[in-house]
């Protein structure tokens, strides 16, 4: 029997081109009281960053590599599906990204995971 992850982060995507959209899914499976939830985006040697335009169905638009949902914005519930993109362009032949998700209480991480996904040049 496995284990199930207090909180766990899909990525649809293995890989991607600039100004391609990555489709993520945050499922949150923690017993415990928080406060919200962080999802975090870096791209490696790089001060790039994912923009979020898509949170639960719902056009937003947040240019930054760190979005913040309070408990009370979830609505109670436990899976959270988002759409990111990015326009870096890799030095080389790819970049390596990670997004990593973090559940908070009281300004506290109470539990986290991380994806990982790769930017690659287009063709």
């Amino acid at each position: 029997m496995s284990e199930q992850k207090q909180v766990s982060i899909l990525l649809a995507e293995s890989s991607l081109a600039a100004g391609e959209d990555l489709h993520g899914t945050v499922v949150i499976n923690y017993p415990g009281r928080f406060d919200s939830l962080v999802i975090n985006s870096q791209i490696e040697n790089s001060s790039d960053v994912f923009s979020y335009a898509n949170l639960n169905g719902k056009k937003i638009k947040h240019p930054y590599a760190r979005l913040s949902i309070f408990k009370t914005e979830l609505g109670g519930r436990t899976t959270i599906e988002f759409t990111a993109s990015t326009n870096h362009i890799p030095a080389g032949d790819h970049s390596s990204v990670k997004f990593r998700v973090s559940i908070i209480q009281e300004h506290k991480e109470v539990a986290s995971d991380i994806a990982y996904a790769k930017i690659v040049k287009r063709a």
